[in-house]
C-alpha cells in the first residue's frame, strides 16, 4: 500500500527516476539512442526520405521526442505533403519546439528541435495547407509514437480516489 501510495503521488507532481536530458553529455546521449536517433538528433543528421517509419503512418495518436519524450506533435495535424518525410502544420504546442536559422546547405531554412533536450528534429517550411501555412517535416527517427488506444489506458489513474473513499 505504501508503495502505491508513493507512485500515486509521484504521477500526480510528476516525478520522475529518468536522466533530464539536458544534463546529458554525448556518451550517455549514445547510449541512450540507436546510431540512427543520435544521428538525427544531436548530429542534426536526415534520414532517407519516403523509407523512414512515420511518412505514411496515419494512425491516431501523439509523436514524442526520442530523445526525452516531451510531446511534439499529433496526429490531428499531420498530412500527406509528398515530402517523403512526416508533415505536419503545428506542433504540439509553440513551447514544444524552437526554431533556429540553418545556413548549411548554402540556402537559409529554419531548423525545428525539441524545446526540451535541443534534439534536431527537422525543419519548417511556409509551403503547407491552411490554416497555418506551416510544413513541419520531420525525421522519423527522432520521433515515438503512442496511439490514442494506448494513450486512454496509460491515463486511466487520473480517475483514482485517494483516500478511504
Amino acid at each position: 500500500m505504501k508503495n502505491t501510495s508513493i507512485l500515486a503521488i509521484c504521477l500526480l507532481i510528476g516525478c520522475t527516476t529518468a536522466q533530464d536530458p539536458m544534463a546529458m553529455n554525448e556518451s550517455d546521449w549514445k547510449e541512450k539512442l540507436t546510431p540512427e536517433q543520435y544521428h538525427i538528433l544531436r548530429e542534426a543528421g536526415t534520414e532517407a526520405p519516403f523509407e523512414n517509419r512515420f511518412d505514411r503512418h496515419f494512425e491516431e495518436g501523439e509523436y514524442s521526442c526520442a530523445g526525452c519524450n516531451a510531446p511534439l506533435f499529433r496526429s490531428a495535424e499531420k498530412y500527406n505533403s509528398g515530402c517523403g518525410w512526416p508533415a505536419f502544420t503545428m506542433p504540439w504546442n509553440e513551447n514544444a519546439i524552437t526554431r533556429h536559422q540553418d545556413n548549411s546547405l548554402g540556402t537559409l531554412r529554419i531548423e525545428v528541435r525539441c524545446a526540451k533536450c535541443d534534439g534536431h528534429l527537422g525543419h519548417v517550411f511556409t509551403d503547407g495547407p491552411p490554416p497555418t501555412g506551416n510544413r513541419f517535416c520531420i525525421n522519423s527517427a527522432a520521433m515515438n509514437f503512442t496511439s490514442s488506444d494506448e494513450l486512454n489506458s496509460t491515463n486511466s489513474w487520473a480517475a483514482a480516489t485517494f483516500g478511504s473513499g
